[in-house]
């Protein structure tokens, strides 16, 4: 690895020191991200998993406390502007009383409590419901949201609840998707799961939002006739100045759980930093040292772009990755907000806000100085830490080489190298020739090529 960073700092392309590993067009930076998830698994698993996975429980929860509109995916309560509700209505909260058939003869499970608002659809009355039965217990329902429907009791009969039905509502040519509060259901009422029946091989079991045209034929919280009036500056201005308040609200809810995810990340567990951390930062320190850089911003810029950029934000903006949940769009906007924070400080450039300048921006401003003091103070710390010695290096490659030795597929990673050298034969050849290398090696690499043409007929193009 370090041969290889070596070698790209020499290049030519590389003049300009502050883009290193900036981008990830060559392999060796490639490399480079692929090396560090590896390393990095463990600290991820034992430090920052759990921390990652409560800020990602605590949005979840904060958007549910506020209506989500079912159709475009706006939210009350997010940290991203572009994902705002801005026209929220009023809206209770009610608290259900969730059984779940059991078997062919009636049987029912015991209640399970689950929290709704009387704005919610069917659909999102249904995902509260499976979201509350995996977090008490640990898995999920034996089926999935498509697969069930959820019944009302009412004066001792079940009333099956759906999305869109005789009884919902109009406006023109655009049909209002049904809430809990067009159904009339009340605070403490008792819904049973069931199992959907399907009629014949013609039913469909897909989901309203599956439809191509869902966003022209159906409504939920936005008015479909004021929807068409809210792109004019002025109204947006004011929208941004009244909501303000919902994303600043979110940002204190959650703030706990992004401060705690931030110092662990770039904090040092028993006083050491990661062994991956601490191998590819001598790097970087030793080479400023033996190319004369004098400049510290370079050196920051460099350690930057090989950890934060070229790992942890990743991570952030994709917890999916790590754990067994789902993304939405919603998450997924107020994710991008943490992770240009986060992003934000590592950056030697202060920010400087206008009265109009993004919302998401102005959210963690006030942060932002603080946490780049804290990055500067890891940084210092790491470069203070003892150098690894060979033997303490190489015994951390081994033990986690251990730890994924079942769960590579060799032949697979053959199969993606060669795709590469098979892009660029000629020139890999041409280089060869060239160069000093043996003749063997010319010779091996056209036995190579015999063997995947053999094999697989250029299966990979």
């Amino acid at each position: 690895m370090e041969q290889l960073l070596v070698s790209l700092m020499e290049q030519p392309s590389n003049a300009q020191p502050k883009l290193l590993l900036r981008r990830t067009e060559s392999i060796v930076e490639k490399l480079l991200t692929n090396w560090m998830s590896v390393c990095l698994y463990g600290f991820l698993r034992e430090c920052v998993g759990q921390p990652l996975y409560l800020l990602v429980c605590a949005l979840t929860e904060q958007i549910s406390k506020g209506p989500v509109d079912s159709v475009t995916g706006k939210a009350l309560y997010t940290l991203s502007e572009d994902w705002l509700l801005s026209q929220a209505q009023y809206f209770s909260p009610l608290k259900l009383s969730v059984l779940f058939a059991m078997g062919t003869e009636g049987e029912v499970s015991e209640p399970l409590d689950v929290c709704v608002l009387d704005c919610d659809t069917v659909e999102q009355v249904k995902e509260k419901i499976l979201l509350t039965f995996h977090r008490k217990f640990g898995f999920r329902y034996t089926q999935q949201l498509h697969d069930i429907d959820i019944e009302f009791e009412q004066s001792g009969c079940y009333v099956v609840l759906q999305e869109v039905d005789s009884s919902s509502e109009m406006m023109g040519e655009v049909t209002m998707l049904n809430t809990l509060k067009h159904y009339r259901i009340p605070d403490g009422s008792t819904i049973k799961v069931i199992t959907r029946k399907v009629q014949g091989p013609q039913s469909s079991t897909l989901s309203f939002k599956e439809e191509p045209d869902f966003q022209t034929k159906y409504f939920h919280l936005i008015d479909p006739e004021l929807a068409e009036n809210t792109n004019s500056v002025r109204k947006k201005l004011k929208v941004k100045e009244v909501y303000r308040t919902k994303l600043l609200s979110t940002k204190v809810a959650v703030h706990s759980y992004v401060e705690n995810l931030f110092k662990t990340i770039w904090g040092t567990s028993n006083n050491r930093p990661p062994h991956a951390v601490k191998y590819i930062f001598d790097i970087l320190d030793s080479q400023a040292e033996l190319k004369n850089i004098s400049d510290p911003d370079v050196l920051h810029i460099w350690k930057t772009n090989s950890l934060p950029l070229c790992f942890w934000v990743n991570i952030l903006k994709n917890p999916q990755f790590v754990f067994d949940l789902e993304k939405t769009p919603l998450l997924d906007g107020c994710l991008s907000v943490i992770a240009q924070a986060f992003m934000d400080s590592f950056s030697l450039t202060e920010q400087q806000l206008g009265m109009h300048a993004p919302t998401n921006k102005q959210l963690y401003a006030k942060d932002i100085p603080q946490y780049k003091q804290e990055v500067k103070a890891y940084y210092k710390k790491v470069q203070e830490q003892p150098a690894l010695s060979s033997r303490e290096f190489k015994d951390f490659l081994q033990e986690e080489s251990k730890k994924h030795e079942n769960e590579f597929n060799e032949s697979l990673a053959l199969c993606e190298i060669y795709k590469f050298i098979h892009h660029y034969f000629n020139q890999i050849e041409q280089k060869l020739e060239q160069s000093t290398a043996p003749s063997r090696l010319k010779e091996e690499l056209q036995q190579v090529r015999e063997l995947f043409d053999i094999k697989n007929k250029s299966s990979w193009e």
